[in-house]
């Protein structure tokens, strides 16, 4: 219902914010709706649908855009992992870190069957999925099922728990290099549909929907990319190579530097890059690299996702691969966390994926 202005000026006043229409009314008795949505903001998400069991109010309130506003004011927003697995297919699972909880969000309703080598980021509180397509084979045909890539963007709002379409890239494209930068996606390098390797790039401003090109990058190489942010800057790496393209998101445009940066899956916490490579977990300062832990139990295990989260490494998911003794390959779910912070770190076991596992396709982070 809206507001009368003397109330709205009121809230205003009091809380710093205008909050012109409010679509809930008597939340909580004896207190303002503004108050009272204030309320709910410090509510965990994990607990959102069953807020919305106490009545329609509540569920108006719950899946409204002003409580996420709320949750940014009072700092109340949550970090919670967004993953997806190769079986079941075009499934994502949200993990709340300080429940150890798994969320499953509804299937990704893209046309194509198990979307792969995709791009997956979050921004401005939702998750965005982009781009990949499929390899698959249909086992009755022969047939490869779907494309191997696509321009398909799809965004999950965590509010009103629903995925949308959202503008196509302007080029088709996978496995390639996929971040934010300075609130916005850049995405640069891959495949097209042709299997042909690009360097074509271009950014998404959320706010507007819309997708610009930008600079190329400076080379092409013919193998998958990926990106990472580090200092404000969007580094671009081609795997086997030790070059890295950089995007400086106030100029927009391209350097190449050698850092000599160690080959294998990343992770960035506090700022700070981290490689698993030759058995140990590395800090890469620079071109300079210092070994901080032990990996080698993680040498059988491939197809991991490795990805940082506050003063975390996350190990999730993957498959054993055979060995000598063993021919089986094993789909994993297990969840492996190295805390950094302290005098010496050390691993522990988080909860497992309840529905996902195996091969991890993506994997970010949400802030809600």
């Amino acid at each position: 219902m809206l507001l009368s202005e003397k109330r709205r000026l009121a809230c205003k006043e009091s809380f710093g914010t205008d909050v012109s229409v409010i679509i809930m009314s008597e939340l909580i008795e004896g207190l303002p709706d503004a108050v009272a949505l204030r309320c709910l903001a410090w509510v965990p998400f994990y607990l959102h649908p069953k807020l919305e069991l106490v009545s329609r109010s509540w569920k108006a309130a719950i899946r409204s855009p002003e409580l996420f506003k709320a949750r940014q004011e009072l700092r109340a927003t949550e970090d919670l992992l967004c993953v997806c697995a190769f079986d079941p297919e075009n499934l994502w699972q949200l993990h709340d870190p300080l429940r150890d909880l798994w969320i499953t969000l509804p299937i990704l309703p893209s046309k194509i069957r198990h979307l792969s080598h995709f791009g997956a980021v979050s921004t401005a509180g939702k998750l965005f999925v982009l781009g990949g397509g499929s390899d698959a084979v249909d086992p009755q045909t022969g047939d490869q099922d779907g494309s191997f890539a696509t321009n398909e963007m799809w965004s999950y709002d965590p509010i009103i728990r629903q995925w949308s379409p959202r503008a196509s890239m302007i080029v088709p494209r996978a496995m390639f290099a996929c971040c934010v930068l300075d609130e916005k996606i850049v995405v640069a390098g891959g495949f097209t549909s042709c299997r042909k390797s690009i360097s074509l790039a271009e950014m998404y401003d959320p706010d507007k929907d819309v997708w610009v090109p930008i600079p190329d990058l400076h080379r092409t190489h013919n193998s998958a990319c990926s990106g990472v942010v580090i200092g404000g800057k969007l580094c671009v790496l081609h795997r086997g190579l030790s070059t890295v393209q950089v995007l400086d998101g106030k100029r927009l445009g391209w350097t190449v530097e050698d850092y000599g940066w160690l080959q294998g899956p990343m992770a960035v916490v506090q700022d700070a890059l981290y490689v698993m490579s030759h058995g140990s977990i590395s800090k890469q300062d620079g071109k300079v690299s210092k070994v901080v832990v032990s990996a080698s139990e993680f040498r059988r295990r491939i197809g991991f996702a490795m990805t940082g989260l506050r003063d975390e490494i996350y190990i999730i998911g993957g498959v054993i691969g055979p060995d000598q003794w063993n021919w089986e390959i094993k789909p994993m779910s297990d969840v492996d966390v190295l805390m950094l912070g302290g005098e010496r770190p050390t691993w522990r076991q988080a909860a497992p994926m309840t529905r996902c596992r195996g091969t991890i396709l993506g994997c970010t982070q949400l802030r809600i």
